[in-house]
Order: structure tokens, then C-alpha cells, then sequence
């Protein structure tokens, strides 16, 4: 795959970080992004709104603003790691899964497991490595393709490169996916270009984010992400599907979400994409 072969969407927690400081809905979401350049979005189920169940109407309001619906990201309060939690966590996940099967190429991203309970760090990774193998099997049956989307977040169970080593080696690779996510595996000391070579084969679409030398969210290009090279690898990995989806969480986002993203649009520009 060359750069002139990739597609460049975006996400929409850029908003979603605000809070009740954002008043608006998912109708000005994909005008703001349509409006910075993007070819595609990544929505989640906290941003969809009134299109939760109507899938028809996301796709009408979709074609309306010239986007692609990449994925549908989602996540569950029980950070998919308790085990009375496991069936609601997989209806949910059998939920979207049912909504992005109108999307034709549209893949479903599962959250990071996240630490919500005590109790030993191994019950949890094997609880997460079943919630998200049974939801990969749901999505083989719906033909979706299902991704996890390891994060830096508080309590994530997924933070450095021995808790991918350890995910990853319950999870089975036929059934899901990974979305690298540059800023997350930066804020989790990881090497990156060695953590995407490692794992190429998993790599489904990618997270493009940037982070300052002490880990605080930068604007594309304003931190320590080598960009170019996370191209070069993504590229060539045999199951990427060509999308670079752009995650801004920087101060500056929250301070202007729409000029922010048309800026990292304009940032990626620079690298032929």
C-alpha cells in the first residue's frame, strides 16, 4: 500500500473529552469533520445519539457529509474484566456489531479492559482475552471485523508492552484485531516502531496521536510520534485496511475542537496522505 492509498478520518472524542462543555450532537460532529478535510469518522457509542438503532439514518446523514463510517468504537463500564458483567458486555458488543454490519468495511473497536475491581491482574486479562474473543466471533458471524483499542488511560489493564504481550497472547488473531493507538503506546514507554512490527499482522486501522517527551496529549506533529515511520509500517502490514483515523485529546483541541482537527488534517497533508 502506498501513501496515496490512505485514507484519513477522524475521531470524535475529541469532543466527547469536553464533557457537558459540549452541547451539540452527532449532526455537528460530522459537519465539523467533513468540514476539516476528513474522508471518514470514527464514532462512539456515547457520541451517536439519536442514531443509536437507526443505522439507515446514520448512513443518509453519512452520504449527506461526503464521510465513511469507519468504525464504531465502544466501551463498558465493567472495563470488560468482571465476570458477572461478561453477558451484558457481549449483548452490547453484539448491539454494534448489528448496527456496523450497514457499513459496509465498517469495523467495531472494543475499549481497553480497564481496572474497576481487586483481584489478581491474571483473572482480569483472561476475562477481557474471552469478552473480546466471543465478540470477535460475533462479528465473524455478522461480518464485522472486531479490534481492540488498548488505551493509557486511568486503571487501563493495557499499558505497557508486557500487558500487549500478555493480551495478545490470549487473543485469538483470526477473531480480532488491533488499533494501534501511537499517543497510548507513547505514554506506555513502549518502542514503537518494535510493538508495530511485532504485532503488524493484528493491525486492522490506526489511532495517529502525538505526546510531548513527558506524555502530555501534543498536536499532531508538535510531539514525539515519528509520524512517517508509523506510516511505513501500517502500510505495509498484510491486514491494514489504508485508514489513519486522527485522535485529538491536547488542550488545544479542548480549547477549539474543529480547528484542531482541520489542523492535524492539514498536519497529514505533509505526508502525502
Amino acid at each position: 500500500m502506498t501513501v496515496k492509498d490512505l485514507k484519513v478520518g477522524c475521531q470524535t472524542f475529541t469532543w466527547e473529552m469536553l464533557g457537558d462543555r459540549f452541547a451539540g450532537g452527532p449532526d455537528d460532529l460530522l459537519k465539523a469533520i467533513a468540514d476539516g478535510g476528513y474522508a471518514g469518522v470514527e464514532i462512539t457509542d456515547t457520541m451517536i445519539g439519536r442514531y443509536a438503532g437507526k443505522p439507515a439514518e446514520f448512513a443518509a446523514a453519512l452520504k449527506a457529509s461526503g464521510l465513511t463510517l469507519v468504525s464504531f468504537a465502544f466501551g463498558s463500564k465493567s472495563g470488560f474484566t468482571l465476570q458477572d458483567q461478561i453477558g451484558a458486555d457481549l449483548e452490547t458488543a453484539k448491539r454494534w456489531i448489528d448496527f456496523a454490519a450497514a457499513f459496509p468495511g465498517a469495523l467495531v473497536s472494543m475499549g481497553s479492559a480497564t481496572v474497576v475491581s481487586d483481584g489478581p491482574r491474571a483473572n482480569k486479562f483472561s476475562i477481557a482475552a474471552e469478552v473480546y474473543n466471543r465478540a470477535g466471533e460475533l462479528g465473524r458471524k455478522a461480518g464485522v471485523q472486531v479490534a481492540v483499542h488498548p488505551s493509557s488511560h486511568h486503571n487501563t489493564l493495557l499499558f505497557d508492552r508486557a500487558d500487549y504481550d500478555r493480551i495478545f497472547g490470549l487473543i485469538d488473531a483470526a477473531l480480532v484485531g488491533w488499533v494501534p493507538d501511537t499517543g497510548h503506546i507513547l505514554r506506555g514507554g513502549q518502542d514503537m516502531a518494535d510493538t508495530l512490527t511485532t504485532y503488524r499482522d493484528r493491525i486492522r486501522y490506526v489511532h495517529l496521536k502525538d505526546v510531548d517527551a513527558d506524555g502530555s496529549w501534543a498536536m499532531l506533529g508538535k510531539g514525539a510520534c515519528d509520524t512517517a515511520k508509523v506510516i511505513e509500517i501500517a502500510s505495509a502490514a498484510p491486514n491494514f485496511n489504508g485508514w489513519l483515523v486522527l485522535e485529538e485529546e491536547s488542550e488545544t483541541a479542548a480549547a477549539d475542537p474543529a480547528k484542531a482537527v482541520k489542523t492535524n488534517r492539514q498536519t497529514m497533508r505533509g505526508y502525502g496522505a
